[in-house]
């Protein structure tokens, strides 16, 4: 899963980068408004967590600037607002979670994964194609009722292909949804995985496109 974390506490943005980092996502992060922005409308997330109080632009005009551009990912709306009333207006702007500080990153990741889950697949944890079953909160895949020894990036690899099902994905968004955190990958790394990934949920589910890429037909 990829998140972009828009924060302007050095201590927190630190914090959150690390935790879900040691999590297994890949995070994207600014500082300030501006930044936040400009990466949420260029890129591709899974989930946003996004502060209200930012330098240079606030989070509830970074929500509508992405929600006027038809950009639907789920945002997680941080702040140190209370009341009943702030609540209400970042959900009316297009927020779709609110997480009042202090809060504990237990909770946060809970809820970004909760929101993952219902954008990927309507908010139920089991997501089934052909013969094989992926459980989304325990992160397994079965195969006729056997478990499926994925590595992590293979299982990421996968479970992105079945989010953009019945289209062509590339290289290059495999490479900057799973791979963007790190300076250098080598050139063969994604044919590999898919070649590894292939041999172990079967051949036949992912369809190959030479010079286009990959797609799972659904």
């Amino acid at each position: 899963m990829k998140l972009l974390i828009v924060e302007d506490d050095k201590n927190i943005l630190t914090f959150l980068k690390r935790g879900f980092k040691e999590s297994g996502y890949s995070v994207c992060s600014a500082s300030n408004g501006e930044d936040g922005e400009y990466l949420a409308l260029q890129n591709i997330y899974d989930v946003i967590i996004l502060d209200w109080m930012l330098p240079l632009k606030s989070g509830l005009e970074i929500i509508q600037t992405i929600r006027n551009s038809k950009i639907s990912t789920p945002v997680i709306l941080l702040t140190a607002k209370g009341d009943i009333d702030d609540r209400v207006l970042g959900l009316n702007v297009g927020a779709d979670d609110y997480l009042p500080k202090p809060f504990s990153f237990k909770e946060l990741k809970a809820r970004v994964e909760a929101l993952y889950r219902r954008s990927f697949s309507g908010g139920q944890n089991l997501v089934e194609l052909k013969d094989i079953k992926i459980d989304l909160d325990n992160k397994t895949v079965l195969k006729n009722g056997v478990k499926i020894p994925l590595t992590a990036k293979e299982y990421e690899l996968f479970i992105f292909l079945i989010k953009h099902k019945n289209s062509i994905v590339s290289n290059a968004m495999i490479e900057e949804q799973l791979w963007s955190d790190l300076a250098y990958i080598n050139s063969n790394v994604i044919q590999v995985t898919i070649y590894h990934l292939r041999k172990k949920i079967g051949k036949e589910i992912i369809q190959s496109y030479r010079g286009l890429g990959y797609k799972i037909e659904i």
